[in-house]
């Protein structure tokens, strides 16, 4: 039996522990959990994450938050499963501080590790498609170890996502500690930040705006889209897998698209007057990005994608204009 399962048969159930919990996708998989009846500690320094994502949350008794920054040690017992996503996700987030970047990926999933051992539980790494750096094999499977530039202003990231893996998996190793491990793609739906540089996000409250979309490059780079309610019913089935399964694990949309399409498509779907410029490509950003996701069909019982991109766009442009503008 999974740990998972054991929760809501228990009168002094278990913490679900969600690091990150008040980020973009932890305050989704928060609603998720809590939803299911599960106890959920959300721990978040905030760096990244707001308040605002969790505050219909905060009256319910199965849920409880905490400010702690994952860097620092921690102890916490009767944990059930933890959930690691405590690390800034975006460029203009993980660039801003790079140093603090990597010890958040590193130290973090450290920290959270040995709690996973103190406590005898399982551990989901939320990783990342940036550990295959600019892909020079399309689409990208598991056992492509990737093409990452060690060095470059990206590498806080990549490269701390990459040990964080490691780490993982030589805790598995070592300790017997029950780690899975998930390669997120590209994500993208409300509770996204407007300011956070990301694709969607940008061209998105740029439409809403009347400002220019600004692309990076000629536009015909691609990306693969995946909508966040599709990505949080992955990660559920993924705690629940077989525990002699540890990764890593692709989850992403493998409908492919470029960014000038992306582009077009939001202005259409906002009826936005904005134009499309051109500005420099970053340094090592991705000219493709797609998921091959074999494994995570044949290990979640079947599961892929429901959201197609059009309406997933839509819902997101709902968000932002009732809540961002």
């Amino acid at each position: 039996m999974n740990y998972i399962d054991d929760i809501t048969d228990n009168k002094a159930s278990p913490k679900v522990l969600v690091a990150g919990g008040a980020g973009f996708i932890g305050s989704h998989l928060c609603d998720r959990l809590v939803k299911e009846g599960y106890k959920v500690l959300c721990m978040d320094n905030l760096y990244t994450g707001r308040m605002e994502n969790i505050h219909h949350l905060l009256e319910n008794s199965n849920f409880s938050f905490v400010n702690h920054d994952v860097t620092m040690p921690m102890f916490y017992d009767n944990v059930s499963v933890i959930f690691n996503l405590a690390c800034p996700a975006s460029p203009v987030h993980y660039q801003k501080d790079a140093i603090y970047t990597t010890k958040t990926a590193v130290l973090g999933t450290l920290n959270l590790l040995e709690v996973a051992k103190t406590n005898h539980c399982q551990i989901l790494q939320a990783s990342t498609s940036e550990v295959y750096g600019d892909p020079l094999v399309h689409p990208q499977t598991e056992g492509y170890y990737g093409n990452v530039n060690p060095v470059g202003i990206r590498s806080c990231y990549d490269e701390g996502k990459r040990c964080a893996e490691s780490l993982c998996l030589d805790y598995h190793r070592q300790y017997g500690v029950n780690v899975k491990v998930i390669r997120i793609f590209n994500t993208y739906g409300p509770r996204m930040a407007k300011n956070d540089g990301r694709v969607v996000s940008n061209f998105i409250t740029q439409a809403l705006s009347g400002k220019d979309i600004t692309i990076y490059g000629d536009g015909t780079q691609t990306r693969s889209f995946q909508y966040i309610d599709d990505l949080i019913e992955a990660m559920m089935r993924v705690v629940k897998a077989d525990n002699s399964f540890t990764g890593p694990v692709n989850i992403g949309n493998p409908n492919e698209i470029t960014v000038g399409e992306l582009a077009k498509l939001i202005v259409s779907l906002t009826n936005s007057n904005s134009h499309i410029v051109s500005m420099p490509l970053p340094q090592n950003d991705p000219r493709c990005r797609r998921p091959d996701i074999s494994l995570a069909t044949s290990l979640l019982s079947g599961w892929k994608p429901q959201v197609n991109l059009e309406e997933g766009v839509r819902r997101t442009i709902e968000y932002f204009r009732k809540e961002c503008l």
